[in-house]
């Protein structure tokens, strides 16, 4: 990995693992379980910033307590964005404030709002790392040309919650948009890949491809540290086998609550629940939705019975099969992700 990432991120470890910004599921619990297990913790943001000041305030604190220095320029914690959920000045008034060590940009109305948010948060925390994600070859282009973020997340097809459509397998997407970057003359600008990734075979794939590091959600969903509103949302994911089967890319989760308010060109992959088999058997929207609103009121949160409500998860959930703490999760993505490279180059 190029070593101006370890100059800007020093406590982390090789590879580099970081935990996607999963908004209403990665606060600073795992944030800094993350960080402070040698990875990159991220806390995800929607709308409301007062809760992402809130987190960082808490990440802050528990950093503090931690061998992990909190004296250097930035918080050793990462923010992300969704461009088209949130208002830029009070993100960036909550990125001045705390000054975290990376803000990761993402789901924009329009390619351009990238640039204008960069130009934001520069201003508001110059010192911080500003990442982009994107789901194909040609948008990675166009973002390196437009604004030339300093790491490009390529999250492929199979990662779970919203994501770019359509979009394509991670062994296609990374190294064929590391060519085009070279190309393009933008030989360094780090790649880190997403999506399908639940251990450390998968980090190896995704090294061997060319990402000099991984971003993960899915695999957090079965931590300790995760915020979730029901203990059947993380049943379920440990239930859920053969995952690019029993998950599925869609847009309707995102209608049973009403219209979608996600930008056009973005799905969603969850689990496939009743609601979705309902859909693909002809049921109305309409019906669809009253029956989602009767599950949600249950004690569950419509996670549990019929599962109507929708349940993101990424194809890799299938490897998932009992929760962990989010520390042992990073060390054992690093050290599997060893024992499978020294396994590869066995075999030739």
């Amino acid at each position: 990995m190029p070593s101006s990432i370890y100059t800007h991120y020093p406590w982390t470890s090789r590879p580099l693992i970081a935990n996607a910004p999963m908004a209403g599921f990665a606060g600073s619990r795992l944030a800094t379980a993350v960080t402070i297990a040698g990875g990159l913790g991220f806390i995800g943001a929607a709308v409301d910033m007062g809760i992402l000041s809130t987190q960082l305030e808490e990440a802050t604190s528990v950093l503090a307590g931690s061998h992990i220095s909190t004296t250097g320029p930035t918080l050793p914690i990462g923010v992300g964005f969704l461009i088209f959920a949130a208002k830029v000045e009070d993100a960036a008034a909550v990125v001045a404030h705390h000054r975290p060590a990376t803000i990761l940009l993402s789901c924009p109305p329009e390619p351009q709002d990238f640039a204008f948010w960069i130009k934001a948060m520069h201003a508001a925390s110059p010192e911080s790392r500003i990442w982009i994600q994107i789901a194909g070859v040609a948008a990675a282009v166009e973002v390196a040309q437009l604004c030339s973020p300093d790491v490009l997340v390529l999250q492929a097809a199979d990662a779970g919650g919203h994501g770019g459509s359509p979009g394509a397998g991670l062994v296609s997407l990374v190294p064929e948009t590391r060519d085009a970057l070279d190309t393009a003359g933008f030989p360094n600008i780090p790649i880190l890949g997403a999506g399908g990734i639940s251990e450390g075979r998968g980090v190896a794939a995704a090294l061997a491809c060319g990402a000099e590091g991984v971003l993960l959600g899915t695999v957090f969903l079965a931590s300790r540290e995760v915020d979730l509103s029901s203990k059947e949302y993380q049943q379920a994911v440990l239930e859920a086998a053969d995952g690019g089967i029993s998950t599925v890319r869609a847009t309707i989760f995102d209608e049973l609550l009403g219209k979608s308010i996600w930008p056009a060109g973005y799905d969603g992959r969850a689990l496939a629940n009743s609601s979705y088999n309902d859909y693909l058997d002809g049921v109305g929207i309409e019906e669809l939705r009253r029956r989602h609103a009767d599950a949600v009121t249950g004690l569950d949160k419509g996670f549990g019975g019929e599962r109507r409500a929708a349940i993101w998860a990424g194809s890799g959930v299938g490897l998932l099969k009992e929760v962990k703490a989010a520390g042992d999760i990073v060390r054992e993505l690093r050290e599997g992700c060893k024992v499978a490279l020294d396994r590869a180059y066995s075999r030739l």
